[in-house]
């Protein structure tokens, strides 16, 4: 067994899987710059995810708990694409795993599909999502090493590796969405359990085709998905009932989830990691009180029957997709709106509040910055979607 777990971290099985679908380094393999287009381009191969977890560590550490060790600088690696049916399919596929698609996602889901669905997958997705960050943080299991793989994406070059936080991610919404459906809408659950099995697999070696992720990151996040999915869904019923909850709920869900950020394991470099729960935890934190808001301020009607109920999928029209075009867009202008104001007056508040020099962009890694703007921006984002966003649909008569 012990064998088998560490041949599904090689690197080289990473690599090979590359070289099979038309993925290769440059010949002049080595240090050099970054070249642009698809057919050629670059990807800094991690040094960070390579370091033994503690090294580095030494006096001097911040209060803020970040750890200012240099990073360590990788060479700029070439590729060269063979095949680019491949390499598209699996970039627009590793987009389909970032958070930037679920944002836009769920929210679009709520408006114009099942706003009691979309609260649902937003609260799966965010237990997914923080159990999957914690863990690469606590078990520190480094990324494919480069060479031999070639990596394509930069920006979580300094984030650990195990588990695979879009394998989860896609996984739990494709899987949550398959079994909260089948009880609620009449559809062929074959094509349905086909379209998961799909999406899911899709995202998961567009982990490997990258080279963010070895084999046993992306099958360790599968697991451990399933295990949850399991482990939660007696408790699903629950969550439709979320918004009748007590006057002091609101309190708890915003508190439990700040705190859990705020305490994130130290890491021993700057990672984008703790951003990103944070960014995660707290819209499903705002989404949660918003649904509150509308319980218990009664602005919304409540669902005819609760969940489950058997409903015909409406068909697809012209003026069915030109309306919920409309009311997304709105939505996500007013989010996106909502989000640079809270954003902004967040950050001048907590730059004033601790003397720090407004244009020093690494103040904002900074823990008690860091953690209570990102909460605070995307709670607001989570209440604005799920509340105001709703009233302003009414408001143009798009409901």
């Amino acid at each position: 067994m012990a064998e088998l777990l560490w041949s599904l971290q090689d690197s080289q099985l990473v690599a090979r899987f590359q070289r099979r679908c038309g993925l290769f380094p440059a010949p002049d393999e080595g240090p050099g710059e970054p070249c642009a287009g698809p057919a050629e381009g670059a990807a800094r191969a991690p040094g960070l995810g390579h370091l033994p977890a503690g090294k580095g560590r030494g006096a001097g550490e911040p209060a803020s708990g970040l750890r200012r060790v240099a990073v360590p600088q990788a060479y700029v690696q070439k590729y060269i694409v063979k095949n680019h049916f491949y390499y598209y399919l699996f970039r627009f596929s590793a987009a389909l795993g970032q958070e930037v698609f679920y944002i836009t996602f769920l929210p679009f889901t709520h408006w114009n599909i099942d706003p009691y669905l979309s609260r649902r997958l937003t609260i799966i997705w965010v237990l997914v999502m923080y159990i999957g960050q914690v863990a690469k943080d606590v078990l520190k299991w480094p990324r494919p090493f480069s060479p031999p793989v070639v990596k394509l994406e930069k920006r979580v070059i300094a984030e650990y590796g195990m588990p695979s936080t879009h394998a989860m991610a896609a996984t739990a919404i494709s899987f949550t969405l398959l079994i909260s459906t089948t009880d609620r809408y009449q559809y062929p659950f074959v094509l349905g359990l086909m379209t998961a099995v799909a999406f899911s697999t899709l995202v998961s070696l567009s982990r490997l085709y990258t080279g963010m992720h070895t084999v046993l990151d992306v099958l360790g996040g599968i697991l451990i998905t399933a295990i949850l999915i399991v482990l939660t869904y007696p408790a699903w019923t629950l969550i439709d009932r979320l918004d009748s909850a007590s006057p002091l709920f609101p309190v708890c869900v915003l508190v439990v989830p700040f705190f859990l950020c705020y305490n994130y394991p130290v890491s021993d470099y700057y990672s984008p990691t703790r951003a990103d729960t944070t960014t995660i935890m707290a819209a499903g934190a705002g989404v949660t009180v918003g649904f509150w808001i509308n319980h218990f301020f009664q602005l919304v009607s409540k669902p005819t029957e609760s969940l489950p109920v058997i409903q015909n999928i409406p068909p697809l029209t012209s003026n069915l997709l030109v309306l919920g075009l409309t009311k997304f867009t709105v939505g996500i202008v007013l989010i996106l709106l909502v989000r640079q104001l809270v954003q902004n007056l967040s950050l001048q508040v907590l730059y004033s509040w601790f003397k720090v020099v407004t244009r020093n962009k690494e103040a904002r890694q900074r823990l008690e910055i860091e953690v209570p703007y990102k909460f605070v921006t995307y709670m607001s984002v989570g209440i604005c979607a799920t509340t105001f966003v709703p009233m302003l649909h009414r408001f143009l008569g798009l409901l």
